[in-house]
Order: structure tokens, then sequence, then C-alpha cells
């Protein structure tokens, strides 16, 4: 088996350029929501991209497309490659972008060579990973992956009342079920980091264990509404002084459980005037570990420290889980493929878990699954200023040329 060490560096960039056109922001970053004309613009191009590369292009009934390229052993199940071409409303260039890309170089480094694989390589295009058109995020994978139905899918509807299966039809991306992946080896998913951890540690590639685990915990504190005037402090029972206490307890609570994060980003005070005490205050925080069972017994912890407080305060508490995902863990033979891969390369390195959810995290529960990550500068994403160096981009495009010869070929 020959083994490639380069992909082609200037093609690369050179697609990235066109892509980066399609959908342009003043700010040199990209508005392609999913199912938008930018995005059937983009799906266009990508299509065209597949078939010149004499791919068998097929689309499935939730707009994901794929490009097979086909192994030397009849019916065996495919290497899968891929990400998702959508972005946020002002995102960047590289995102889940970069994954799709690179996938096709590495099919067009492939053909420079005439490398046949024992496995079948598929590319896929996953529809609205980002979930800013269509709550919520990540419908191309959960659909293929049964996470979510067909009808919950179709039903989803962005702000202007058009529902995703409108949308999908209305760009010509309406597929057919029976093209839905279902023969598959692995899968291997390519993106920048989103993060920090890559940059500041001054290593090129993550090789990712899974991805963590997360719940949306909503917290509901009722006291009474009443004149600021000429009630006395003793007689209160302000919703919004127990709740300030709780914030700070969901804060506190990432010291006494390694690597715990917490975020409390919405919270609403009612009825939120200058001159009432707040008779009702809502409050809903994202809580993520690798580990659900710590993830849990902090949740644990928290609802008991909460009541503790409501009692104090003489309010009444609610508390309810909105949204909960357990963490998942990638599969080894993925995990020590990109390991060696990074090492035969010579590039720096290190392992840990993603923080945000991808496409790799649905595809897992049908085959063998991995995620090789690359540096976002300064940790910067979902934001025009997204930015990851051309070299890192080509290193990591590399490592995946890699993995997939070695997981291709028995």
């Amino acid at each position: 088996m020959i083994k490639l060490r380069n992909i082609d560096n200037k093609r690369l960039m050179d697609t990235f350029e066109i892509s980066s056109s399609i959908g342009r922001t003043e700010n040199n970053g990209l508005n392609r929501l999913a199912l938008s004309p930018e995005d059937q613009q983009m799906r266009d191009i990508f299509v065209k991209w597949l078939k010149e590369e004499n791919l068998e292009v097929r689309v499935d009934d939730f707009g994901n497309i794929y490009g097979k390229r086909e192994g030397k052993i009849k019916d065996a199940p495919s290497v899968a490659i891929g990400s998702h071409l959508d972005t946020q409303p002002c995102g960047g260039r590289f995102d889940g972008i970069f994954g799709v890309l690179a996938s096709l170089e590495v099919i067009r480094r492939l053909n420079d060579y005439g490398i046949e694989t024992d496995y079948p390589i598929e590319i896929i295009n996953f529809t609205n990973e980002e979930g800013a058109r269509f709550e919520p995020p990540m419908l191309g994978s959960g659909g293929v992956s049964n996470t979510f139905s067909k009808e919950f899918i179709y039903s989803s509807k962005d702000e202007n009342g058009i529902s995703f299966k409108q949308a999908l039809q209305s760009i010509g991306y309406m597929g057919e079920e029976k093209n839905r992946i279902k023969n598959i080896k692995n899968f291997v998913e390519l993106h920048i980091e989103q993060g920090p951890i890559l940059d500041k540690e001054d290593k090129s590639i993550g090789i990712i264990g899974g991805i963590i685990g997360m719940s949306w915990v909503h917290v509901k504190v009722i006291g009474e509404t009443n004149h600021a005037g000429p009630t006395p402090m003793s007689a209160r029972r302000d919703a919004l002084v127990p709740a300030s206490e709780m914030i700070l307890r969901i804060n506190e609570i990432t010291k006494q459980y390694k690597g715990l994060k917490t975020t409390v980003g919405k919270i609403s005070n009612k009825p939120n005037a200058v001159n009432v005490i707040p008779g009702e205050v809502d409050l809903t925080f994202d809580i993520r570990h690798k580990d659900d069972v710590e993830r849990k017994r902090a949740i644990e912890q928290l609802t008991k420290n909460f009541n503790e407080i409501a009692n104090e305060y003489n309010v009444e508490i609610e508390i309810t889980t909105e949204w909960n995902s357990d963490a998942v863990h990638f599969s080894t033979e993925v995990i020590d493929s990109i390991t060696e891969a990074t090492e035969r390369l010579n590039y720096s390195s290190m392992s840990f878990y993603s923080g945000p959810g991808h496409d790799a995290k649905y595809m897992n529960s049908l085959c063998n699954s991995g995620m090789i990550f690359v540096k976002s500068i300064g940790g910067i994403s979902h934001n025009e200023n997204e930015l990851t160096a051309d070299e890192d981009l080509i290193k990591g495009a590399n490592v995946l040329l890699h993995v997939v010869q070695k997981l291709a070929n028995k």
C-alpha cells in the first residue's frame, strides 16, 4: 500500500477560497444558513466537485449529500468522512467546512495516484449541523442515526415560519430515504477546535477521546411581588436575591469537580421594574462533564443547595432538566489510527474531549467514530474573526489522509 505524506496544499487552499466567497460577509466571515440560497449554491458546487472525482453522488431525505468512492471489496462497509457546510449568521470560514473540503482533498489525492482502497470511502455533508436556522442542531446526522424522527425534523421551523421540509424542497435537495448511509465501518470528522486548548498549549493536532455530556437545567424561583418602598426587608420574599446566590453556587461547584463546566446563560426577572420587589426569577444553566456520573452528582448537589437557599429566603423553587445528552466516547480503533498518523507525520498533539457537540456524536451510535481537531487561533469560533492558519489546515488534512488509508485497508 502506497503511503502518501502530503495532500496538495495549494489545491486545498484554492478550494477554501471558493467556499469562502459563497455567503461572504463584510468582515470576511460567512452567512450560509442551512437550506438557504447560499447553502444551495455551495451544495451545487460541492456536488459538481464530487462528480468530477467520479464519485457516486446521492442525497437522502434530510438533504445530506454523499459522495462514494468504491473499494476493492464488493458490498463492504464504508469509511465515512466529512462534516457540514452550513454556518452561523455571522460565522467563520472554517468550522465544519474544513472537514468537508479536507475530505474532498483526501479523495482527490487518492485519485491523483490511482490508489484503490479495500473498503469504500464516503464523503458526507450533513444538513443543519449548526442549528442556527432550524433547531436543534445536528438534524442531518440526528436523522440518519434515528436520534430524531423524520416528522420531528420536517416540522422544525425557522423564525419566519418556514419548515425544514419546505426549505429542503425549495432548494431542490429533497432526496430519498433509501439514500441514507447505512453500511458503515467508521466515521472520522476533521474539525477546527473552536476553543483555545491547542492554541494555548501550542499543539498542532487534537486527538479527541469523545464529546462531553451536558444538561440544561431550568430553575424557577417564586417569591412575592411587592412595592419596594413600604415593604420592610424582614417581610420580603424577594426571588432575585436567592436566585443570585444560586448562580454563585453554580459557578463555585466547578472547584469541587475537576473538569466540570457550568454556565448560567439565560435569566429573566419579573416584573423587572426598578421599584418592585422581584416575585419570580427564571434561570437556565448549562452543565458539562465527560463523566456522566460526575455531572449528575453535581446536579444533585446543586439541587440540594438550591432547596436550602429557598428555605432560608422563604421562597418556592421548581427545578427541571430541559435537555440531557450523555457523554460520547469515541472508538479506540479510530483514536489509535489518529495517534499513529500524527506520530508518523511528526506533528505535536494532545488528547482531550470536545466541549461542543458535532455530527460525530450521533454517528458514533452507528459505527466506530472519532474526531481530529486543529488549532483555532485565540479559541474564537462562531464568529467572523474565526481563524485557523493554512499550516494547521494542511496538517489536519494530512492526518486525515493517513487515517483514511489505514481504516480503508485491511
